[in-house]
């Protein structure tokens, strides 16, 4: 029987972990073990920065509306509670870009909620 080289599988495996490692430092980037466990450290972390990332931009978008609220002299919370009684039905995201590039268009929706 003829001799079979092995290897190929496992050498797939690794070289893909060593390719997800690609910008690491020192041994974390050339031996696997520690690649590996560097890796799922780092997937870890981007799924939680995906999650971290939606939190802080709302945050965001409320702090640009309560700083434009508050020229006009009134506050956020006033101001979500006069939209959601006249059902209107911009979004807070739309509602900070108003805030910080068309004041004027939002000096308009503050007044229209009046």
């Amino acid at each position: 029987m003829s001799r079979v080289r092995r290897g190929f599988k496992a050498r797939r495996r690794r070289n893909r972990l060593l390719k997800l490692a690609k910008g690491f430092h020192f041994d974390r980037r050339t031996k696997v073990r520690q690649a590996a466990t560097t890796i799922c450290r780092a997937l870890y972390f981007s799924y939680v920065g995906r999650k971290r990332l939606k939190r802080e931009m709302r945050s965001t978008w409320i702090i640009r509306i309560n700083a434009g609220a508050r020229l006009l002299g009134s506050s956020y919370s006033k101001m979500m509670c006069a939209m959601k009684k006249n059902n209107c039905l911009i979004n807070r995201k739309m509602l900070a870009e108003i805030a910080a590039t068309d004041f004027n268009a939002f000096q308009a929706i503050n007044t229209s909620l009046k």
